[in-house]
């Protein structure tokens, strides 16, 4: 052999045994596992770089401080709906199935999430119509406005929200940010200078702006919410952004879906931002105060639960109430996802649903935003429609609504995908809603969607090339860590 035989299989060697070093050090899910071993014995040398950005798991001090606040406004209420759940008072009015009572019970018990009532819900699939709705109730807003965004950007839109928080915030208002630094990328520190000297704050998700001194690009905080006087809240898919408003070349019409909530699960949002700044601001923590959770008179009637996850749980609660959803359905399951990635535990449960004569109908976006996350979604596409589910690809501009809805009864909208970064990676909240109006609602949007959408066959992925079958095959084998 050669020095320089010698010296690739050293390097090879080293390499291969730095890698199983390297995974095995960390508790992984075993398909996590395997694709970080993929890349780093694949692309040696560099794919330690890339397992430096997105291979690094969340501290424990990190995992301490978030799973340590206090669920302010809600754990007294959590251990009243559990004796009262015993006590079969929950469920003796009969306006829920058993199947439905079973999904609340176990978002009774994995994330604490209580049951409200009375709650009032109102749907935006425009960005338009929601970012005007947001500041008409932000002008009318009175002691706090609370606001918590993946992606905060330095545009038109972002300027014109931070603009009225500022004015906000000379009028006397408690106005605070939490804003994802990686997903805010390209929005500074100096962007929020005026608005922290009038007296606003403003955190970045883990206390700082993303650097390249900051290795970890995993565990971003996914979560959309706006709580505005403890008593009107916001949560979906929207960010603050000017592509969410259909001003992006690439994308065009951008469809996503939001709702507004005037009623008693704003409390819910109120506790999980509260939490999530207490883990953020560092020394600048909230303490309770009544007027963050005030009596509300809404006249809605519309049941819903607020549940988060994230990687400071392994519990994977979102996840489990899409699981649940789909093992509840009895005539359809509709799906809106920009990122189909599923587990073998939700493709399971979907092919369970299939066989059994349910209805299951998906939709997903006919251009990618990540190129490698598409064609994983394309693979997992093609895998659904040859088990019989339907596969709608949508093309009137990009689709990032995440909703999901079940037989009129139940439905879910809010920040998290069907992919294992959402299940797994990201910090997600979700409103899960127990109520046939609204559930039709997000039904016939979905239908209306489909006229602007083509029915994914057999045959059209048969006639894909050979090139693109292999980058969604290579894509796949990554899923887990996407």
């Amino acid at each position: 052999m050669t020095y320089v035989n010698i010296g690739v299989l050293l390097i090879f060697v080293l390499n291969l045994l730095a890698a199983i070093m390297t995974v095995f050090r960390e508790r992984r899910d075993i398909a996590a596992t395997w694709a970080w071993l993929l890349v780093l014995i694949g692309v040696p040398i560099f794919g330690f770089l890339i397992y430096l950005f997105f291979g690094k798991k969340i501290s424990r001090e990190k995992i301490f401080d978030i799973k340590t606040q206090d669920r302010m406004g809600v754990d007294q209420l959590v251990s009243q709906q559990k004796k009262e759940w015993a006590r079969g008072e929950l469920t003796t009015s009969g306006e829920f199935t058993d199947d439905v009572n079973e999904i609340m019970h176990m978002f009774l018990e994995i994330e604490k999430s209580i049951l409200t009532k009375k709650n009032d819900v109102q749907i935006f699939t425009d960005g338009h119509d929601k970012f005007n709705s947001l500041f008409d109730d932000i002008r009318k807003a009175k002691h706090h406005v609370h606001v918590e965004y993946y992606t905060f950007e330095d545009g038109r839109i972002g300027n014109e929200l931070l603009t009225l928080l500022e004015t906000k915030v000379s009028e006397g208002l408690e106005v605070r940010i939490i804003y994802d630094a990686l997903g805010s990328k390209g929005t500074t520190r100096k962007f929020f200078k005026r608005f922290e000297q009038l007296g606003g704050k403003a955190e970045a998700f883990f206390g700082s702006h993303f650097s390249f001194s900051d290795l970890r690009l995993n565990f971003r905080d996914h979560r959309k919410i706006v709580v505005i006087d403890g008593e009107i809240g916001y949560i979906g898919g929207f960010n603050v952004g000017d592509q969410y408003l259909g001003e992006s070349e690439k994308f065009g019409h951008w469809r996503d879906t939001h709702i507004r909530i005037f009623g008693n699960s704003v409390g819910s949002l109120q506790s999980r931002f509260i939490m999530d700044w207490n883990a953020t601001a560092g020394n600048n923590q909230i303490n309770y105060q009544s007027d963050y959770f005030p009596q509300t008179e809404s006249k809605g009637n519309v049941n819903m639960q607020i549940v988060s996850s994230g990687p400071d749980s392994e519990i994977e609660q979102i996840k489990k109430g899409y699981i649940k959803l789909i093992n509840s359905a009895k005539k359809y399951i509709y799906i809106q996802t920009p990122y189909l990635i599923p587990d073998d535990s939700v493709m399971e449960a979907l092919d369970i649903a299939v066989s059994s004569g349910v209805q299951v109908r998906i939709m997903i976006p006919s251009m990618p935003d990540h190129a490698f996350v598409y064609r994983a979604t394309q693979y997992y596409a093609k895998d659904l429609t040859n088990i019989g589910a339907e596969l709608y690809q949508y093309n009137d501009g990009f689709l990032h609504a995440k909703t999901v809805v079940i037989d009129d009864m139940v439905a879910s909208v809010g920040s998290a995908n069907f992919d294992f970064r959402s299940f797994k990676l990201n910090f997600e909240a979700n409103a899960f809603i127990y109520d046939t109006a609204v559930a039709v609602s997000l039904k016939n949007i979905f239908e209306a969607d489909m006229k602007q959408s083509d029915l994914l066959t057999k045959k059209y992925f048969h006639d894909q090339s050979h090139w693109l079958k292999f980058k969604q095959q290579f894509s796949r084998l990554l899923s887990p860590i996407l």
